[in-house]
């Protein structure tokens, strides 16, 4: 195998034999192959894929469809029943939750035990030792039996220790899914930084995820490949294949003569920019957003800190009053305030509105706004960024606010202060049927013409 590939996988196939009842696999063993008690399930079959050094792949597909079992051939924790599979490199691997974990060890024991699987030294392990706890943060919980743990602690220490093995490619199936606003966000930092020098493969039910991590995908249905290619491409068609597959509910009814236009709130009534607000906003569907306070220390940060994020809050934009609570749709102010440790001259505040994933959905700074302007700021002055704009409609979920303050041009600037996590904005409900974010829709109307009636 070429050495700047890591994982080459040709043909492989897995065959399981399902026993209708436990005798029947007793019999099997005594009639040595003349008769069959069992059905053959194939997991997967006739999969091929190569994976270069430096590629991240996402591995896209409904439950059963062979992703994990892949996974196992690539981790070599399974063998294939027919085809081959190489891999090189080390890898480190975090499939279904628990997994190398002893739970009648504590995690301190765990940490120990699963880096020495994953090929650490006692030695390498005790040096590390700091820096995977740290990384996990479950304070005292590190020296209890991890059977005590919830799953969420599971994943930070487990998570914290593949983090720290020097792999050289790294497998992750769906273990996020159970982490908190704040941990997920540091394992998808971390992962970022991992693609540039490692190989990652990357399993989702979320094509979006895929999509903003991935470079390439594969598509497994029903343990076969469908398609391996560009991750965009590939998880269009995977949605694609998902809506398809979805029953059709029938339509019945009768038609007027004549076009007919139709608007579910009539245009007079209409006050706010989307004209479903008013029913949207009396419903279920209502974009209730939770906003948590701003807790400095909490969240990773770096800068030369020549000047320092002191507090963050997203205020109402007519009383000016801190919102703990919001509604998709409304207006808000994101209000930074610094403090200059040092005088500072042409200072630009930003930040970047993200999803779970570490995704940006949107964001800004002062930059072209005072880019004609001299600002200084004396040491130990505090200025305040300010940031107006109608809170978008949120799919369900968790979100993070990032938060910076520079010196310099949108080009080529010093970083004094950046957090990651500054504010985390819990969206509780809403009517986003698909997408990262809702916007207002200003008209929405079906015209109905004699050609396209509904008849019974």
């Amino acid at each position: 195998m070429s050495s700047d590939i890591a994982v080459k996988i040709s043909g492989a196939s897995k065959c399981y034999h399902i026993y209708e009842r436990p005798r029947d696999r007793l019999l099997q063993m005594l009639v040595r192959g003349r008769k069959k008690y069992f059905r053959e399930f194939w997991a997967l079959d006739n999969v091929s894929l190569e994976i270069k050094r430096g590629e991240t792949v996402g591995i896209v597909g409904r439950n059963g469809s062979g992703k994990s079992t892949l996974l196992q051939i690539i981790c070599g924790t399974l063998n294939p029943s027919a085809g081959t599979a190489q891999v090189n490199g080390r890898v480190a691997a975090l499939l279904e939750l628990g997994s190398g974990f002893n739970p009648e060890f504590t995690g301190r024991e765990n940490v120990f035990l699963n880096a020495a699987v994953l090929g650490l030294t006692k030695e390498e392990v005790t040096a590390r030792f700091d820096q995977i706890a740290a990384f996990a943060d479950i304070g005292d919980f590190i020296d209890q039996p991890v059977k005590t743990y919830s799953s969420g602690m599971y994943v930070r220490l487990a998570f914290a220790v593949v983090a720290h093995v020097d792999a050289d490619i790294l497998v992750i199936d769906e273990a996020l899914a159970v982490g908190d606003a704040f941990f997920t966000q540091k394992c998808m930092r971390f992962l970022r930084r991992f693609k540039e020098t490692g190989t990652l493969i990357f399993v989702s039910h979320d094509a979006g995820a895929v999509t903003g991590l991935c470079e390439k995908a594969l598509w497994l249905d029903k343990g076969r490949a469908q398609v391996y290619g560009p991750a965009k491409l590939v998880s269009e068609q995977y949605l694609a294949s998902l809506y398809e597959s979805e029953p059709r509910k029938a339509v019945g009814g009768n038609a007027d003569k004549g076009p007919k236009k139709t608007s579910r709130i009539p245009k007079e009534k209409v006050v706010l920019p989307d004209v479903r607000s008013a029913l949207i906003n009396r419903s279920s569907l209502r974009n209730d957003l939770e906003i948590f306070e701003f807790s400095p220390g909490e969240s990773a940060e770096f800068g030369l800190r020549g000047a320092d994020i002191v507090h963050v809050s997203i205020v109402d934009a007519d009383s000016g009053s801190t919102l703990t609570y919001a509604v998709g749709g409304e207006s808000v102010i994101l209000r930074i305030e610094v403090r200059a440790l040092k005088d500072i001259e042409q200072p630009i505040i930003g930040f970047s509105f993200k999803d779970r994933l570490g995704q940006t959905l949107f964001g800004d700074n002062t930059y072209l706004s005072y880019q004609d302007e001299c600002i200084v700021v004396q040491s130990q002055s505090t200025f305040i960024g300010e940031f107006g704009f109608v809170m978008p409609v949120l799919p369900r979920g968790d979100y993070s606010v990032a938060v910076a303050v520079a010196t310099g041009t949108q080009a080529d600037h010093v970083q004094h202060h950046w957090i990651h996590d500054a504010i985390i904005v819990k969206s509780i409900s809403s009517s986003v049927s698909t997408g990262l974010i809702g916007i207002p829709m200003q008209r929405i109307d079906i015209t109905v013409h004699d050609d396209a009636r509904v008849s019974d």
